[in-house]
Parts: structure tokens; sequence; C-alpha cells
């Protein structure tokens, strides 16, 4: 068996790809808690609106709000069981061995805080600009280094801020529009454990440090017809590229070759969404919402990595989703409004692509909020969400160090379950 060091850079490249290709943008890297007030209904009248708080899901929500700011926090309990179903590995030679060591992981999706921020200024007496700031993709998930699933994942750590800046007009006293340009930053530490050529041997690994900047836009408006409000949206996908740094460790033998620190670019994109809302005042305390969401994640069709002189396409093959909710608010008296919503999230992950990474399912999203009028000028919005996963399997085989004689392929097989628990609170201050 050869163990040239032109044979084995796949090594290298392969540990990025397999570092990236799975936690950076999946389904349940999307968050979005991006307003206490529309977390108190489940999302589900936001693009038809009106004000910062809405200002996410259509930048047309800020045409008639006046001077407004609104600062939110969302604190995410999440609990979560990763079970092996029988992983396997096969080494050179054909020779197939159950995956040992830990076989149960406990909550390796670890909760945290999602805080957003949102500003709208009038500029004359039909325009309005405003900016924002958020956190749409932030996950982290955590095996032991023992644990069955550390071919797949070991760390994956998401971080993003979206800055965006927003122009609105009323166009007519019924019809207002909005356009916005985003600028996204995201930054990940991503690691996980490489095999040996032989179950006697100590695990080698791979670790991924990368970020950059990337840029998007969106555009909505919105249609006001007395008790009847209209919202229709869309966010463009974003073209990433995370600049990084890939180190690879610990190979023996015939691929220690493979054992590099050097530079590589990821290239993927995030989805597109379309959303479709409506608001109807049934009377003057009691208002219903109802919104759609397509979002396009067949956008996230593979993972295009450059390193050194190579390079290569790892397919991912998401698929597209439609996620929905209904809700109400209802106005219990002139500083108490009640809320109260139920939402539906499917994942883009396929069953036979689902990886430890990101252990992701479909959801219900049951959620309860109110707000409070604390002063003339400033509101406090609050909501609580219970999510409920579905139970889903885990399923994926991958080559490393493919091509070569000592090509290796793991068969991550397991099971996953779990819910959560988002607590939000925000203030809405107009000045």
């Amino acid at each position: 068996m050869t163990s040239s060091k032109s044979l084995f850079t796949g090594v290298a490249l392969a540990a990025l790809v397999f570092a990236v290709a799975t936690p950076s943008f999946a389904g349940s890297f999307y968050l979005q808690e991006q307003s206490a007030r529309a977390a108190g209904r489940a999302y589900s009248g936001e693009g038809a609106d009106r004000g910062v708080g809405s200002l996410w899901w259509n930048p047309a929500a800020i045409a008639r709000s006046g001077r407004e700011v609104t600062f939110s926090v969302h604190g995410l309990a999440l609990n979560s069981t990763i079970n092996n179903a029988g992983s396997s590995i096969v080494y050179p030679g054909g020779t197939t061995v159950p995956v040992q060591g830990q076989s149960t992981s406990n909550n390796p999706i670890e909760s945290g805080i999602v805080p957003n921020f949102a500003v709208a200024v009038p500029v004359g007496d039909r325009f309005a600009v405003g900016l924002s700031l958020s956190a749409p993709y932030n996950f982290t998930t955590k095996y032991q280094g023992n644990s069955f699933a550390r071919y797949d994942a070991l760390t994956s750590e998401l971080r993003s801020v979206n800055v965006g800046l927003t122009g609105a007009m009323q166009v007519t006293d019924w019809l207002d529009i909005g356009v916005g340009v985003d600028a996204q930053y995201v930054k990940a530490k991503l690691t996980s454990s490489l095999p040996n050529l032989s179950p006697a041997l100590p695990d080698g690994t791979s670790s991924l440090e990368g970020d950059g900047w990337d840029y998007g836009w969106n555009a909505g408006a919105q249609a006001h017809f007395g008790r009847l409000d209209l919202g229709l949206s869309y966010r463009s996908k974003i073209e990433h590229e995370l600049d990084g740094e890939v180190n690879v460790t610990g190979l023996l033998g015939p691929i220690a070759a493979g054992n590099v620190s050097t530079d590589g670019v990821a290239s993927f994109n995030t989805p597109w969404f379309a959303t479709a809302s409506v608001r109807y005042a049934v009377n003057d305390k009691l208002t219903l919402n109802a919104q759609v969401n397509r979002i396009g994640w067949s956008e996230f069709d593979a993972i295009r990595v450059a390193y050194g002189a190579g390079g290569d396409v790892i397919v991912q093959d998401y698929k597209d989703v439609t996620t929905g909710a209904v809700g109400f608010d209802y106005v219990a008296s002139d500083r108490l409004t009640l809320r109260g919503g139920i939402g539906y999230d499917p994942t883009p992950t396929r069953d036979s692509e689902r990886t430890t990474r990101i252990p992701d399912a479909d959801r219900w999203l049951i959620s309860a909020g109110a707000s409070v009028k604390a002063a003339d000028k400033v509101t406090v919005d609050m909501g609580l969400t219970y999510i409920a996963f579905s139970d889903s399997d885990i399923h994926s085989d991958r080559t490393f160090y493919p091509g070569t004689p000592a090509a290796t392929t793991s068969q991550l097989r397991g099971t996953a379950e779990g819910g959560g628990v988002v607590a939000s609170a925000g203030i809405r201050y107009a000045f």
C-alpha cells in the first residue's frame, strides 16, 4: 500500500468536508426566534403585522411604525437523547466491526440564548428606515470522545450575526412596500474523529475553524383593508464562503502522510424564504393570525470545497419545506394583550441522509404569550413555547480516504428523540 503524500492529500480534504457538510445549515440551525411578540403566537402573523417586531419577516412592516426600537432575548432549554442502533465500520479488505464506545448520548444539543434588536425611524411622511441585528443560524452539539457518533461528529459550533438595513414606503393609504440588504457573518468550529486502519489503533482527529461575511437581500409588501391585513415577503439565499484552517492529526502507518495543517474554503448556500401572512380583526379585541413559509432548502444541494490544488463536491440533497402557524391576539385591557398559537415545522433533512451533527426532526410548536403596556411608550413582550420533536432515525454512510487502498467506510445508524422549551422576553419603546 503506497504512503505517498500526494495519494493521501484526500485525507485532510475529507476531514474538512465532513466537518462542514452537515451542521452548518440544516433546518434546526435556522432560529426563527427573532421577536418576543412573535414567539407568543408561534410566529403566526408576522409578515402582516406592523412595527419593528416583525421586521425580520417583512421589511414593509416599519412603513407605519413611527419611531420604535425593540430588543428581545430568547432562552432555549433543549433535551435530547441519541442512541446507537447498530453503527459499524468497514476497514480495507472488507472487515466489518461494530463501532465501540458510548452507545447513548444525553443532551448533545446544547441549550443557549439568542438575542435580537431592531430600530425604525420615519423619514418624512411616507418613508422609514430600519436597522436590525439578529442571529438566524446558531447551534452547538457536543459528543464524548468515545461516542459511537465520533466518526461523524464530536463538536459542532456555529455562530452567526445578521446585520440588516431596511427602507420602507407607504405607497398609498392601503399599500406599503419595503426592501432590505443583509450582511451575514458566520463562524464555525467543527471537530470529529478519523479512523486508523485497524480497530486496535487509536483514532485520529480533524478540526476546522473558519469564518466569513457574505450578503443577501429581502423585499416585501403589506396591504391593509380595514380589519384585514395581508403580507408577502421574500428573503434571498446567501452564498457563503468560509475561509478557515483544517488540522488533521493522529493518523498512523500508511496514512500518516495525511496529517496536515492547511487552509481551505468551503462554499455553500443558505436557503431562501417566501412568506405569506394574514391578520383579521374579528372585533376590537380579537385578531386571528395565519402564516405560511416556503423555505428553499434545496439551495443547500452541496458543499463545494477548495483545498490546495484539489477540491471536491459533496452532495447534500436537502429538500424544500413548507411551514405553517395559526394564532390569535386578544386585547384583555388597555394595558394587556394575550396571545397564543400553534405551528408546524418539518425538517429539510432526508431519512437516508440524517447525521448526528444535526439529529433533526419534524416539530410542533405550542406557544402562549402576553404584552404589557408598562408606560405610555414602553411595552413589555413575553412568550413561552413548547417544542415537541418527532422521533427520527439517523442514517449516514461515509468513506474516509476515498480513491485509495486505505478507503474505510463508517456506517452510522442511530435514533434521536427530544423536546424543548423557549422562554422569550422583550421590550418595545416608541420615541
